[in-house]
């Protein structure tokens, strides 16, 4: 009973986010900094409703270069609401090109000046990749990646896509890892207390001077760095 309750909140909250957030889109549309505001209108009541306890630990994050590439692991539908509460500001996003027919949050999206990319089509996803990259050098806007490109359902880290990297090394611009405790397994809804969730980032790892060829390796360093990371986390629950 409970969890359908909060799943009925959820879409109510969902509608009345999405609407707030066109509306913000439409004030000012693709100001970078609207990410930012609409993932706190998704976040901070989806944690109410959920009751699930979020602790961040988000330094690195907060005091980031202007312009960088924050990559973070992707377990469920639900990181829209977790990570929402850490989203700094002048950050964007990228998305699948399929998202833009999502009604209200498609819409949303596009108007917070996200990249959507076609993945179906070459040619376009590296055209969207070189916006991407002179965003990054020119506009003090950083840009969020989920480099596994789909959801782990909190199982490991799958394998990453180069996306990021190449847009990181091409751009110059460091590379900054968030990484959140294997929640998805754990959250139980129909409980008043849902669970606890961990965030935190790790210090940037600077890009200057690399190549694609050092792309695999800064690859398995990020994965490496994140896989500890989220270890010692889910240790720090477990151990209450």
């Amino acid at each position: 009973m409970l969890f359908a309750f909060r799943m009925l909140l959820m879409g109510l909250h969902f509608i009345l986010a999405g609407v707030l957030g066109v509306i913000l889109g439409l004030c000012r549309p693709f100001n970078p900094d609207n990410s930012r505001l609409c993932a706190r209108l998704y976040a901070w009541p989806a944690m109410c409703i959920l009751r699930l306890r979020v602790k961040a630990e988000v330094g690195p994050l907060m005091d980031k270069p202007a312009s960088c590439v924050i990559i973070a692991n992707h377990q469920s539908n639900y990181d829209l609401f977790v990570f929402g509460n850490v989203v700094p500001y002048r950050t964007v996003c990228i998305g699948k090109k399929s998202l833009k027919w999502v009604p209200l949050f498609g819409q949303l999206f596009w108007l917070a000046g996200n990249v959507l990319i076609d993945r179906g089509n070459a040619q376009k996803a590296r055209k969207s990749m070189l916006t991407t990259t002179h965003t990054l050098q020119n506009e003090n806007t950083s840009i969020w990646v989920f480099p596994e490109g789909t959801r782990n359902l909190g199982e490991d880290l799958l394998p990453f896509k180069k996306g990021a990297f190449q847009m990181a090394i091409a751009a110059g611009v460091p590379i900054v890892p968030v990484c959140v405790s294997t929640y998805v397994k754990h959250m139980r809804l129909n409980r008043w207390d849902s669970g606890k969730i961990l965030i935190r980032s790790l210090p940037a790892i600077p890009t200057a001077g690399l190549s694609l060829d050092d792309m695999p390796a800064l690859i398995e360093q990020c994965r490496e760095q994140m896989r500890e990371c989220i270890a010692s986390m889910d240790r720090q629950i477990l151990a209450g």
